[in-house]
């Protein structure tokens, strides 16, 4: 997270970090204007996903994925109002889009069309491309 806080930071930006309370995880980055700690996960997802428009998930661990899957069921089940999830790194993602199209699909455990939920690329252009059209979208 801290490349992202130093990239809004460094395009003059607000970043806010959303930070949870664990004993063995690092402490928020210098590059956050405004931190809010929470001690559970619950909580900071109920947050991240009730003011955000738009998710990049970088590869990580079962936070992550985490994250990502109770946002997309959230969407799928019209809990709340679809954006992006935008997944970065090909080479990490793909292999569970394969996992999710090859099996649950097949299984009947999710339609095709939940597929869409996910965007994935390598280039931050085509990122930033993907959220502004969702702006634009949102604003017309």
């Amino acid at each position: 997270m801290e490349a992202a806080n130093r990239g809004a930071k460094d395009a003059d930006g607000k970043s806010i970090g959303c930070n949870i309370v664990l004993p063995q995880e690092q402490k928020p980055n210098p590059y956050l204007d405004r931190v809010i700690e929470f001690d559970h996960f619950f909580v900071r997802k109920v947050m991240l996903v009730k003011y955000s428009s738009a998710f990049v998930a970088l590869p990580g661990g079962f936070g992550t994925l985490d994250e990502v899957f109770e946002t997309a069921v959230l969407m799928q089940t019209d809990k709340i109002r679809e954006f992006p999830i935008i997944l970065m790194g090909r080479s990490y993602w793909d292999q569970m889009h394969d996992f999710l199209k090859q099996t649950l699909v097949p299984e009947n455990t999710i339609n095709t069309d939940d597929l869409a939920l996910f965007r994935c690329t390598d280039d931050p252009k085509h990122v930033i491309h993907i959220i502004q059209a969702r702006q634009t979208q949102i604003s017309e």
